[in-house]
């Protein structure tokens, strides 16, 4: 599994909300639906998204916001909030009074403001991508240079549209947006490209239940041992052997999602000799054995966020 598909496997859109926003200025809307995972494409005009810090989108950019904390897309900062999108997507006023659509997948203003922008957001299950989008800054920003135009007409075309299939259209659509923007972070991403911890993390993506060692991740790298072991601490944040542990049981957690599969299988699937060993793995990072969590894991959310050092990135 490369380090995207892994990314992207439990980010895959279904039914994910989609909005297309219509706005004259000034205004600001304060989102606070939780989603752990949001896009916002400028189709028209400029708009500032707040957060910690503060990004400016013009025509053509595309932002990812991860995390569940709440931020706001205004004309200017000053703008005072005048509308605000609470958990399930439920638009009201300040005071709480409903707004109402322009019609399919579309809200604003009526006489077709001078701001226009589409909303795509997604809820997130697999641990997979929970743990990969930990190393994501908080807002990542791609201009419209960089961004498929031709991709965005579609999603904007198809967002109007009621034909049969439509939500299944336009998932995917969304999820190529965001593959676009991902990839280009990526690739600007030096670890993942580094020739040491690098190589060692694409070996244990790739591999997750073979029996590791730092020693056979190092002969693989062609280095020493105690180089591998600090250039991956240094890169990635933590030793190899404790980052294999957590891919191992972040990947057991979205295998146990399957009712067909038995703890034993997933077990093997994830490089542990026993469903004991697992199990013990298991309780002692999370807290719980692997029968709680599959009990447990469809009410589960994404509800934490370490945007690490680096809170806004915008691509070259």
């Amino acid at each position: 599994m490369d380090t995207l598909t892994g990314l992207l496997d439990g980010a895959r859109a279904r039914e994910a909300f989609l909005l297309r926003t219509v706005l004259e200025p000034p205004f600001a809307l304060r989102i606070q639906d939780e989603a752990p995972l949001s896009l916002v494409t400028m189709l028209k005009g400029s708009a500032q998204v707040i957060r910690d810090s503060r990004i400016t989108l013009n025509p053509g950019d595309v932002a990812v916001i991860c995390g569940p904390q709440p931020y706001t897309v205004a004309d200017d900062p000053a703008t005072p909030w005048q509308t605000i999108i609470h958990p399930g997507q439920v638009c009201t006023t300040v005071d709480g009074t409903p707004r109402e659509h322009l019609g399919v997948r579309s809200w604003g203003d009526p006489s077709g403001g001078g701001t226009e922008l589409i909303t795509g957001t997604y809820q997130l299950r697999s641990e997979v991508s929970r743990r990969l989008l930990r190393t994501l800054p908080s807002m990542l920003v791609q201009p419209a240079a960089g961004t498929d135009r031709t991709l965005v007409g579609l999603l904007s075309a198809e967002m109007g549209r009621t034909a049969p299939g439509q939500e299944l259209v336009l998932d995917r659509l969304l999820d190529l947006l965001l593959i676009s923007v991902l990839r280009s972070w990526l690739a600007g991403t030096p670890t993942w490209h580094d020739p040491i911890a690098g190589t060692a993390l694409r070996l244990l993506h790739a591999e997750p239940a073979a029996p590791w060692t730092v020693a056979e991740l190092a002969r693989r790298a062609g280095v020493s041992r105690s180089l591998l072991a600090r250039r991956f601490t240094e890169l990635v944040g933590e030793p190899p052997m404790a980052y294999l542990t957590g891919w191992r049981l972040a990947l057991a957690a979205d295998l146990l999602r399957d009712p067909s599969l038995t703890l034993g299988a997933v077990a093997r699937q994830v490089g542990y000799g026993s469903a004991f060993a697992l199990s013990a793995a298991f309780k002692r990072e999370r807290g719980l054995s692997p029968q709680d969590f599959r009990r447990h894991s469809p009410d589960m959310h994404f509800t934490a966020y370490d945007p690490g050092p680096s809170p806004v990135v915008v691509l070259a």
